[in-house]
C-alpha cells in the first residue's frame, strides 16, 4: 500500500487527473480527500465541510481548528493558523457544534489563549484522512497526529528539544470544569457548550491520558491562570501540562468522552483503545472505512471521478453520528437531552431530514441497513423521551427548516424492507406529527390551516408557505403508503392519500408554478417566480414547483400535460440565473451559487431542485434526465477544497452524486422505485447487506458516450425508465450500451414511466 501512494505521489498532478482507472481499488479509503468543500465562507459555501476525522458514524469526530472558538467556520481551507486539534459533533457550521474541547501542542512560553496558541501551518504539511490526521505546527516545531475510535482517540505529537513542552486542553466556554490529576499523568473535565435547542443537563465529558509525566502544570479561567488549583469549574475553563522533551520525542495521548459521565468516558477508553498501540487503532480505524466504503466498487472513470466518488461517500457515512453508548453491563444506553438522564436504547444525532430524506436515506435501505436500523430504533427514543419526532437534530430538537420530513424517513424504512423494530410506535409517531403543531419545528406549523384549507395560506404571518404545502402533501403520501403497509383501516390512510393531493392548491392556474395562496383561496400578488424566500425555502418558485414528488404526472396535467410539463423542465436551463433577492436584504450564498453555476435557473447547491433533473423520465424524454446528470456531475463536483457546488448539509449533496453515479436516483423514497439516469463508471458493483451485488456495466462509457441507448436487467431487454428496490435486492446484473447521441425511442411509452400517484389510481 506505502509503495502505491509513494507511486501516486510521484506522478505529475495533471497526469493524475485524467489517469483512467480501470481496476476497483482495494483501498479506496486512499481516495477520499477530506479537504473537500472546506473552502468555504457565510457569503459562499464550497460545501461549508470540514476534514472530519473519525470512523463511519461515529460518536465522536474531530478536526484541526482554524476558527475561533465558537466560530461555526471551525476549520477553512484559506486559513493559515491552526488553535487546536478539536473533538466536534458539529454537522453544519450554520447549526455551529455541541460538546466540544481541543487539545493543543506549544513549546516555549507557558500560555493557553487560543490566539497565543495558536501556529502557523502549510497544506504541504498536512495529512488528511478519514482516519488520521497529521499536521506540523510551525510555531512551536510539534507535529501532531490523531487517530479516531467511535468515542476515543489517540493523539501522537513529536517535540523538540526543549524543556519547555506543553499541552492545552480547552474545554470551551458556556459552562466547563477541568481537574489535573499529576499522579496518574491524567486530565478530565466536561464541557456543557451547544448551540441549538434546549439540551437537560447536557455535558460531554472528557479523560485524557498522557504516557509520560507533568513536571509542571496550572488550570486556567477565562483570561487568567489558577495555579494553585487542580480543579477548575467556570464559564471557560481549561489545563496546561508541561514536560522536558528530546528532539524527536513523541508523547501519546489517550482520549474519550461520553454523554453520561466521567466513569462512562472512562470505560470507553477501556474498550475502544485499551492497550493498542497509536499504529494499532489507526489500522483499525482504516479497516473501519475500507470495509465500508468497499460496499460499492467502481472502476473505469479517471481518478478525479474516483476521488470524487469515495470522498462523497465519505461524507454520507459521517452522519447522524451515534449518541449511544456501552454500559458495564454491555447494554446500549445514550443521555436524553429532553429528561437529562440515562435511557435505555439506541440514539443518533446530527442531520436534518429536510436536507436527507431525499437520497442520503434511501442510500442507507440500499446498502446499509443495518445501521438505519439502529437510527430507526433512536427514532423511537426521541419521540418516548421528547413527545415528537425530530425534524433536524443537532442534538436535539432544532427551529430550523420545515416539512415533517421524519415521515418519508420511518415510511422509506419500512417499505424498503427494515424489520426488527417497533414501527407501531413510529407509525403513532407520524400521525401525532402530522397533525400537530410542535415545538422547535417538530410537528407542523400551520397545520390547522392545512387541514381546513389543504394549504398554508401566503397572508397569515407563516413564512415559506407554498413550500410548507408540497412537503406537506408528500409527507401524507409517505404516511398513507405506510398506513397501507401495516394494514391500517382504509378510512385511515385514503385520508392521508387525500391529503397527498393538496400540492394541487398551490399550483397557480395562470402561470403552472406553485405560488403563495391567501385565505381567501387568492393568490398572491404580486407574483414573481424569481423571488427567492417568502412562500419558499431557500428557492424561487422555478426550484420548488417540483417538489411534488409523489405525483409527477399530477403536476405534469395541471401544466398542461407531459408537453407543457417537459417545456417548463427545458425553461431551468434556458432561463439566465436572475433573482429577487428582496425577501432576505441581500444576496445570500444560495443564490450566488445558483448564479456561479451558469446553469440557468438550476440551483442544485440547494436540496430542493436536486431531483428535477430526473423528472424528464416522466414525460417521456429520458436523454435530457442524462444529458443534464452528467453535465452536473462535471461541472459541479470535483476533489478540491472549493468541490462542491452549495452546502454538502449531512451527505445529501453527496448522495445525489453517489446514487447519479451509480446510474439511478429515488426522487420519491417511499415507493419501491428509482428512476433512471446514466451511469458515470464503466463497472460498478454494490454489495449488499443480504450477500447479493448488484452489477453495473457500462462498457462503452465515456465522455461522449453519456446516453442510454439500450439497458437489459438480468440479461433481458429493459425499457422502463426505472428499477425496482425489491428487485435490485435479489441482486442484479444491469448492462447500459452507451451511446453518444440519444436514443429518443427508448423510455417514451406511458407504461415505462417512473411510478405517480394519480397515474397508479388508473
Amino acid at each position: 500500500m506505502k509503495k502505491a501512494l509513494l507511486l501516486l505521489l510521484i506522478i505529475p498532478f495533471t497526469q493524475i487527473k485524467s489517469q483512467w482507472i480501470e481496476k476497483a481499488p482495494e483501498n479506496p479509503e486512499e481516495f477520499v480527500n477530506p479537504l473537500i468543500g472546506t473552502l468555504s465562507k457565510p457569503s459562499l459555501s464550497n460545501g461549508n465541510t470540514y476534514p472530519a476525522v473519525a470512523v463511519p458514524h461515529g460518536m465522536n469526530l474531530w478536526t484541526p481548528q482554524t476558527g475561533k472558538n465558537g466560530n461555526g467556520w471551525q476549520y477553512t481551507y484559506d486559513a493559515d493558523k491552526i488553535r487546536g486539534i478539536k473533538q466536534t459533533h458539529q454537522p453544519s457550521p450554520w447549526m455551529n457544534d455541541y460538546g466540544m474541547f481541543s487539545i493543543m501542542p506549544v513549546t516555549g512560553k507557558m500560555r493557553f489563549n487560543e490566539e497565543e496558541r495558536a501556529s502557523w501551518f502549510s497544506h504541504k504539511s498536512e495529512v488528511s484522512k478519514p482516519y488520521y490526521y497529521s499536521v506540523y505546527l510551525a510555531d512551536h516545531n510539534v507535529s501532531a497526529e490523531l487517530t479516531p475510535t467511535e468515542r476515543a482517540a489517540q493523539m501522537r505529537l513529536t517535540y523538540p528539544e526543549s524543556g519547555d513542552s506543553w499541552f492545552v486542553v480547552d474545554a470551551f466556554d458556556k459552562g466547563s470544569s477541568i481537574s489535573i490529576i499529576p499522579s496518574q499523568n491524567k486530565i478530565v473535565g466536561y464541557s456543557t457548550r451547544y448551540s441549538r435547542g434546549k439540551l437537560v443537563g447536557f455535558k460531554n465529558y472528557f479523560v485524557i491520558y498522557a504516557d509520560k509525566p507533568f513536571t509542571k502544570y496550572s488550570t486556567w479561567k477565562d483570561k487568567d491562570f489558577v495555579k494553585d488549583a487542580l480543579q477548575i469549574t467556570g464559564d471557560h475553563c481549561g489545563a496546561v501540562v508541561g514536560f522536558a522533551t528530546k528532539t524527536g520525542e513523541k508523547v501519546n495521548l489517550r482520549i474519550a468522552s461520553s454523554f453520561i459521565s466521567l466513569e462512562q468516558a472512562e470505560l470507553n477508553l477501556q474498550r475502544e483503545v485499551s492497550k493498542d498501540s497509536f499504529d494499532q487503532t489507526l489500522n483499525k480505524a482504516k479497516t473501519a472505512w475500507n470495509q465500508k466504503l468497499k460496499r460499492v466498487e467502481i472502476a473505469g472513470g479517471t481518478v478525479d471521478q474516483m476521488r470524487t466518488f469515495y470522498s462523497s461517500l465519505y461524507r454520507m457515512l459521517c452522519f447522524p453520528h451515534k449518541m449511544y453508548e456501552v454500559d458495564k453491563d454491555g447494554k446500549i444506553v445514550h443521555y436524553s437531552p429532553y429528561s437529562g438522564k440515562t435511557e435505555a436504547g439506541y440514539r443518533f444525532a446530527g442531520t436534518g431530514f429536510w436536507d436527507t430524506f431525499r437520497a442520503l436515506y434511501p442510500f442507507l435501505n440500499l446498502v446499509y441497513p443495518d445501521i438505519n436500523l439502529e437510527m430507526q430504533k433512536g427514532l423511537i427514543s426521541d419521540y418516548r423521551e421528547g413527545g415528537w419526532l425530530p425534524e433536524w437534530s443537532s442534538p436535539s430538537y432544532s427551529d430550523i427548516m420545515i416539512g415533517n420530513n421524519s415521515a418519508s424517513v420511518v415510511a422509506d424504512a419500512y417499505l424498503k424492507g427494515l424489520r426488527g423494530y417497533d414501527i407501531e410506535t413510529l407509525y403513532q409517531a407520524l400521525l401525532h406529527g402530522a397533525n400537530n403543531e410542535g415545538p422547535q419545528a417538530t410537528g407542523r406549523l400551520g397545520i390547522e390551516y392545512y387541514k381546513k384549507l389543504g394549504y398554508v395560506p401566503y397572508d397569515v404571518k407563516i413564512n415559506e408557505n407554498a413550500a410548507r404545502t408540497l412537503e406537506y402533501a408528500y409527507d401524507d403520501f409517505a404516511i398513507a403508503q405506510l398506513g397501507k403497509a401495516l394494514g391500517k383501516p382504509q378510512s385511515e390512510w385514503k385520508e392521508y392519500y387525500r391529503r397527498s393531493q393538496n400540492f394541487q392548491k398551490v399550483i397557480d392556474p395562470e402561470t403552472k408554478l406553485a405560488r403563495g395562496r391567501n385565505q381567501d383561496r387568492s393568490f398572491q400578488t404580486p407574483f414573481n417566480p424569481f423571488k427567492w424566500g417568502d412562500a419558499f425555502t431557500e428557492g424561487n418558485s422555478w426550484h420548488y414547483t417540483w417538489s411534488v414528488f409523489q405525483d409527477i404526472d399530477g403536476l405534469a396535467k395541471l401544466m398542461g400535460g407531459r408537453k407543457e410539463f417537459s417545456k417548463n423542465l427545458d425553461k431551468i436551463f434556458e432561463l439566465p440565473p436572475v433573482y429577487d433577492d428582496s425577501y432576505y436584504g441581500s444576496t445570500i450564498h444560495e443564490i450566488q451559487e445558483m448564479v456561479n453555476a451558469n446553469m440557468g435557473q438550476y440551483a442544485h447547491g440547494n436540496q430542493p431542485a436536486q431531483h428535477i433533473i430526473y423528472l424528464y423520465n416522466y414525460s417521456g424524454e429520458p436523454w435530457k434526465t442524462q444529458y443534464w446528470v452528467r453535465e452536473t456531475m462535471n461541472r459541479l463536483y470535483q476533489p478540491t477544497p472549493d468541490g462542491y457546488c452549495g452546502d454538502e448539509d449531512n451527505g445529501q449533496t453527496s448522495a445525489w452524486y453517489i446514487f447519479s453515479a451509480l446510474g439511478f436516483y429515488p426522487v420519491t423514497p417511499a415507493t419501491d422505485q428509482y428512476v433512471l439516469g446514466a451511469p458515470l463508471f464503466k463497472n460498478a458493483k454494490i454489495h449488499l447487506e443480504n450477500g447479493k451485488t448488484i452489477e453495473i456495466k457500462a462498457d462503452k462509457n465515456s465522455e461522449e458516450n453519456r446516453y442510454v441507448n439500450a439497458l437489459k436487467f438480468n440479461g433481458k431487454k429493459y425499457s422502463k425508465n426505472w428499477l425496482s428496490h425489491e428487485e435490485l435486492m435479489k441482486g442484479a446484473t444491469l448492462k447500459f450500451e452507451m451511446s453518444s447521441q440519444p436514443n429518443k425511442q427508448r423510455g417514451i411509452d406511458e407504461k415505462d414511466f417512473p411510478y405517480s400517484y394519480s397515474t397508479d389510481q388508473k
